[in-house]
């Protein structure tokens, strides 16, 4: 048995269609992009002063976001009541660090959400507590 045999579409005559702008709501082709009007709209003047966070900087939410809270800092106050970084939160939201980094120093000045360093472990565990545990495993 052969397979059917597909035939050949040859173009129209017409004019080809142009491409349609996406409409109000609807992600332009080839995913959503963050225009610099957009990100300005986010942040706000850029007259304010920033906190010193870092990429590792661990967030932690204390509240339910308020009403008042715009949509992206509704969005941080939830992905946030278990600690992320704010790198984390970057790429979560699909925003640049800066706008982040600029929400976030408006969360931390409203007291909603506190900022910590992360916890660095040492590179080599303590001798007595090594021995400790290997005491303990060789009594059971």
């Amino acid at each position: 048995m052969t397979p059917p045999q597909r035939r050949r579409r040859f173009p129209t005559a017409g004019p080809e269609p142009t491409p349609q702008p996406p409409q109000e709501g609807q992600d332009p082709p080839g995913g959503p992009k963050k225009n610099p009007e957009r990100l300005y709209v986010i942040t706000g003047p850029d007259g304010a002063e920033r906190s010193e966070l870092d990429l590792v900087t661990l967030i932690v939410a204390h509240a339910d976001p308020p009403p008042s809270a715009t949509p992206e800092q509704a969005a941080l106050l939830r992905l946030c009541t278990a600690p992320l970084s704010v790198a984390e939160l970057s790429a979560y939201l699909s925003l640049p660090f800066s706008v982040v980094t600029v929400l976030l120093t408006e969360l931390l000045t409203a007291e909603l959400v506190t900022a910590r360093a992360p916890v660095i472990r040492q590179a080599l565990a303590d001798r007595s507590l090594l021995e400790a545990v290997m005491h303990g495993l060789q009594r059971l």
